[in-house]
């Protein structure tokens, strides 16, 4: 079985901000509603959403990603994640 998400959210914080940078700053854009951010970081994840850091006009804000479902472990929040970001894609390619 998957890890539970809160024994893992530094985890997962840190390989998404290390690696997928892009895409923190997409859910930034796209499901935290913050289209001038510039950058973001995620600083937690839990089973009901993220908490992200993003820098808008030079200040770090905070902004609350909510999932659509509550996920159920450390294997979830990765399908959903890569789920989120697609969409996010697909949404700012089509405006």
């Amino acid at each position: 079985m998957a890890d539970p998400i809160p024994q893992v959210s530094d985890r997962i914080c840190k390989h998404m901000n290390d690696d997928h940078a892009d895409a923190v700053l997409l859910y930034a854009q796209t499901f935290g509603n913050r289209k001038d951010a510039t950058a973001a970081r995620m600083v937690s994840i839990d089973p009901e959403g993220m908490n992200l850091e993003a820098q808008i006009e030079g200040s770090a804000v905070p902004v609350r990603v909510t999932f659509d479902r509550t996920l159920k472990d450390s294997e979830d929040a990765h399908h959903t994640l890569i789920d989120m970001v697609k969409q996010a894609r697909s949404s700012s390619s089509s405006n």
